[in-house]
């Protein structure tokens, strides 16, 4: 094969350390989760701080409120995240192994599981301290970006999460059996799509570069939902689009399916990833339909 890249010779593992039997090891994935985290934080609290940006210049909780709410989405992420991987992916081997749904540590977490976990804590936490929902909606999506670009580098490093095999120049030769298992004739490598970086770049860089140039500089939070709008619909556009070239789960993928459809005719039809990306798309454009900005500053 011509053109392919190597794979970069990248540890999950930043460092470990060892202490009689147990191990701690510090993984890229975890600290993308916690820088993701702390930057999404930074961006709230900038907003915050910019009363001209929101409806009646009165943002929609305080810097306490904020960083209380904090908690509140670290728990939707992993409960929601968990659960929605256990549901949508593998609900037949976790039904057989209850038990294994707490072992978070071992992988699987889905991202529309995880959104699906933070609108309900965006919900009742809203409803606790009697703040706007779609502005703390709005919140939320300028701030989510950068995690998102940082996890999907993770999973890349991780070497997970690959895409299709490809010809292209830029195709990457991800390691393990299961990787170069494309069916290619015997001693010949195997590159596929580095769907990962496709999503980083779209979901995260390009995403969160317009919805932070929109919020800040085109006065976008004081149409409530509207933020909230272009994040459901940039990402649930991004994700479809990736995974035409995305390898999808190995549970979806048969003899008599081998681009792993979860629902298809003849041949033709979605994988998972697009079917949950479809509602997040027509969400989106509701939303972004019916926001009307209103006035800046308080009315007296």
């Amino acid at each position: 094969m011509t053109g392919a890249l190597p794979f970069p010779d990248i540890s999950p593992e930043i460092f470990s350390i060892s202490l009689g039997s147990f191990e701690f090891a510090l993984r890229w994935y975890a600290l993308a989760y916690i820088a993701g985290i702390l930057i999404g934080w930074r961006i709230a609290l900038a907003a915050i701080d910019r009363p001209a940006l929101w409806p009646a210049a009165t943002p929609p909780m305080t810097r306490l409120q904020v960083e209380d709410f904090l908690t509140w989405i670290i728990l939707g992420v992993i409960i929601g995240g968990r659960l929605g991987f256990v549901m949508f992916y593998q609900p037949a081997y976790y039904l057989a192994n209850p038990v294994e749904i707490l072992f978070v540590w071992q992988g699987g977490m889905s991202f529309h599981g995880g959104l699906a976990g933070v609108a309900g804590a965006l919900l009742l936490y809203c409803r606790k301290i009697g703040a706007s929902v779609l502005s703390t909606a709005d919140m939320l999506a300028i701030a989510t970006a950068p995690g998102l670009l940082l996890g999907r580098i993770a999973n890349f490093i991780n070497a997970e999460l690959w895409g299709r095999p490809t010809d292209l120049p830029w195709g990457v030769i991800f390691p393990g059996d299961l990787a170069q298992a494309c069916g290619q004739p015997v001693g010949e490598i195997c590159a596929r799509h580095p769907s990962q970086l496709y999503e980083a770049a779209l979901e995260g860089l390009l995403l969160g570069a317009v919805l932070l140039w929109l919020a800040f500089r085109r006065g976008a939070l004081r149409a409530p939902g509207r933020a909230t709008g272009l994040f459901a619909a940039g990402y649930g556009l991004a994700r479809f689009l990736v995974e035409f070239v995305r390898q999808p789960d190995a549970q979806f993928v048969s003899a008599e399916n081998p681009l792993g459809l979860a629902l298809h005719f003849g041949g033709y039809g979605l994988t998972m990833g697009q079917i949950l990306s479809l509602p997040m798309i027509a969400l989106g454009l509701w939303l972004v339909l019916r926001a009307r900005p209103q006035p800046a500053t308080a009315q007296a």
